[in-house]
Order: structure tokens, then sequence, then C-alpha cells
């Protein structure tokens, strides 16, 4: 027999109202009053749970910080995945951008604790990048790791603007360029260095006029 899921708490429905409507509306456009009339329940209650709105703002990144799962697929391949999962979220109703990114620009000039969970999610995936980049020997994985994340970045705006999953993809063209002059094919391999050049021969020198 199938057993049946577990009951939300308060609290969970709680933040898992206020994740919803933080994302899709805005931090500095929800107020508690809105997420405590979506549930049906009073302020009061929400302040049982969540003291402050700063508390639920913080709880409500914690929730979105999500490392990535282990794999057994090769680096390159997780690597050049996180665009196709970036493709298949641009191609989502519900998409508006990285989190982070939206909670520092609506407080992060006033509110430095949202920075500061912003900056360690963006670290926690140039790390991943890095650890991947490792396992294939890249001679730079932290200068690549970071270039990878700023694609990363530079896509999910662009979509944004533009409303254009195919700027996943060209994300992850560039990425396979970035990966391919590190040494790394496609297939994760490393690419053997190109032999050394040979001098170029000149030709006798012509004087007495230009050539």
């Amino acid at each position: 027999m199938a057993t049946l899921p577990a009951k939300q708490t308060m609290k969970e429905r709680i933040l898992e109202t206020a994740d919803r409507l933080f994302y899709l509306q805005g931090i500095r456009a929800i107020g508690v009053d809105t997420i405590a009339a979506e549930i049906g329940i009073s302020k009061r209650t929400l302040y049982n749970h969540f003291p402050s709105k700063d508390a639920l703002i913080s709880a409500y990144l914690a929730r979105r910080f999500v490392e990535p799962r282990p794999s057994d697929k090769p680096p390159v391949d997780q690597i050049l995945g996180t665009f196709d999962r970036l493709e298949r979220g641009f191609g989502s109703k519900g998409f508006r951008g990285c989190p982070f990114v939206n909670a520092v620009a609506e407080l992060g000039s006033e509110d430095q604790s949202v920075k500061k969970i912003a900056v360690a999610f963006k670290e926690s995936r140039r790390l991943w990048f890095r650890d991947l980049l490792v396992q294939l020997d890249v001679a730079d994985a932290e200068g690549l790791a970071t270039q990878l994340t700023l694609l990363v970045d530079g896509a999910i705006a662009q979509d944004l603007v533009r409303n254009d999953p195919a700027m996943a993809r060209a994300a992850k063209q560039a990425a396979t360029v970035l990966l391919a002059n590190a040494g790394v094919r496609a297939g994760g391999e490393i690419a053997p260095a190109p032999p050394p050049s040979s001098p170029r021969k000149r030709g006798p020198i012509r004087r007495g006029g230009a050539v």
C-alpha cells in the first residue's frame, strides 16, 4: 500500500508561499499581509514561525540554495549539461531569472546579509565548475570556472531580455569553445598539445627596391 505524502507543517506552507510570491512578483512587492492572506492565516500566526519579513527572506534564499546533485557522468558532460538545464528552465512559464541576483537587485544596497548569501551561492557554483575542471586536468581551472559562471549569468540575463531559450544554446557553444581552448574535447578527453611549429623559411632578401 502506497504511503500518503506527509502533510505540510504551517512553517513549510508559509515558506513555500513566500518562495512562490517573492520569486514571481518580487520581494519588495510582497508583504507579510499578502503571504498571510494567500494562506488564510493571521499575521500573528505567520510571525509565530518567522519573527520578521527579513527572517522570511533569509529562509527563502536558504531554501533556494541547493547544491548540484552528485553525478556519475563525465565531468565535461556535467559542465555542458548545465546549459541544457538552463534552456529547459528558460522555456518554463515561471522562469524569472536567478533569485539571488534578483534579491541583490532589490535589497543588496541596504541588506548586506542578502548580498552575502548571494555571493556564497555564486561562489559555490564557480567552485563546482572548478572541481570538475580539475578532474579534467585543465591548467587554469580557477580562471575557466569563472568564465563558465559568467556564461551562465550572461545567458540568464539575455533570456530575461529576449525571452529566447536559444541563449542557453549559444552559451553552451561558447563553453564548448572555452573547453576546447583549454585542451578538453567535447567527449571529455584531453586534446594532445599541438606540435611545435617549424621556423618559417625566409626567401632571399632583395636589395635595391621594395618588394
